[in-house]
């Protein structure tokens, strides 16, 4: 590797470059086609921190496998956190991340719920660009569709010690992998399996927090999904099993007849989604009332059936916006909207998504300060 250091602003971080990066071919393989989270850039970034020290040698370096030993506190006791946003090539050359700001609060909600340090608001976007900076070849073009460079923060507890308390050495590291659309369908519906008997969250748990966990819990339902010949799943809350929580790792919304739009009240058992926020700002601007309220599975099922609900969609950083096409539970199947216009996809979700989309890409003007430029 060679060495240099840049100076970010909160951390100083020390560029240490790989002496064996993708070539120029290899790099333009993958670019050609991006898969979401399979293929990732040359470089890293990592910063240790413990109870004596703080956080310290943070820099960007070669991305390799991590050693941590088999008694770290990660992976015995699932002490970890993660964020997932998306940095965007506009049409001039430069590099936009959408909202870190929003991802930075939520790590530290995240850490201070699973009893991990905090990353100041400033370090942690300054990680972000001393990435991009490095690996800003890997963001895919502007003119390449819906493909970003997606980023990766995340936060191990690394102390070698099975002791059930809080780890004193923990880990926080950035990688990225540029991505295509989380669904090969594109913008296309997908097809949901809604189940009662499989919770993803609790109350006073750690839904609202972004950790590996509540993944891991939401993965026997994906399977049901499958199963069932569904793409993914739709959890209801853990007390009365009635009222809508999750898509997967996705907020959902339902567009009625009125032109009302309604999402789940966030309760500590939803991740608030920066996607989510945005869609609830973006669907008031083009003129629709929302609401934030409990939803239940049975006002899903009546309102598809009696055509008061017109569309629902998901939303969520990897997934963008997902119009879904069908709702499917043990004993029942029902198809949403008109799949015999525009693929099925409703011109409100239509209309939200390109706002968005148009917004992330710097194709309209940032009006609200939501863009932070990496490169």
């Amino acid at each position: 590797m060679t060495a240099e250091t840049t100076v970010t602003g909160a951390w100083d971080f020390a560029v240490e470059l790989r002496s064996d990066p993708a070539s120029a071919e290899a790099r333009a393989q993958v670019l050609a086609k991006p898969r979401f989270g399979q293929a990732f850039t040359d470089h890293m970034v990592v910063a240790n921190w413990t109870t004596e020290g703080g956080w310290q040698d943070a820099r960007v370096t070669a991305y390799a496998p991590l050693t941590v030993s088999p008694a770290a506190a990660v992976l015995h006791y699932s002490q970890e956190i993660f964020e997932g946003l998306k940095a965007y090539r506009h049409a001039d050359g430069s590099v936009w991340a959408f909202r870190p700001d929003r991802n930075a609060a939520r790590f530290t909600a995240s850490a201070q719920r699973l009893a991990l340090p905090h990353v100041p608001e400033d370090a942690f976007i300054a990680a972000l660009r001393a990435l991009v900076t490095v690996d800003e070849p890997w963001v895919p073009s502007a003119e390449d569709g819906e493909t970003s460079l997606y980023l990766r923060p995340y936060m191990i507890a690394t102390e070698a010690a099975l002791s059930v308390r809080p780890a004193r050495e923990v880990l926080f590291g950035v990688i990225a992998s540029p991505a295509g659309p989380y669904f090969d369908t594109g913008p296309k519906p997908v097809s949901i399996w809604l189940t009662t008997s499989t919770i993803r969250a609790t109350p006073g748990g750690t839904g609202a927090a972004k950790c590996g966990g509540n993944y891991a819990a939401s993965l026997a339902g994906l399977a049901e999904a499958v199963a069932n010949g569904c793409e993914q799943v739709a959890f209801v809350d853990a007390v009365e099993h009635k009222w809508l929580e999750e898509i997967g790792s996705m907020n959902m919304f339902f567009v009625y007849a009125d032109g009302r739009i309604a999402t789940p009240a966030l309760n500590g058992s939803i991740l608030e989604g920066v996607t989510r926020a945005s869609v609830v700002e973006l669907a008031k601007d083009l003129g629709h009332t929302v609401e934030e309220r409990l939803i239940s599975a049975d006002e899903w099922k009546d309102g598809v059936r009696t055509g008061e609900i017109t569309e629902v969609f998901a939303s969520g950083t990897a997934a963008v916006i997902t119009p879904i096409g069908r709702v499917a539970w043990p004993e029942g199947d029902l198809t949403i909207g008109d799949h015999s216009i525009d693929y099925g996809v409703g011109p409100v979700t239509r209309s939200i998504r390109s706002s968005l989309l148009d917004l992330q890409y710097g194709r309209t003007p940032d009006t609200r300060a939501w863009l932070t430029r990496l490169a």
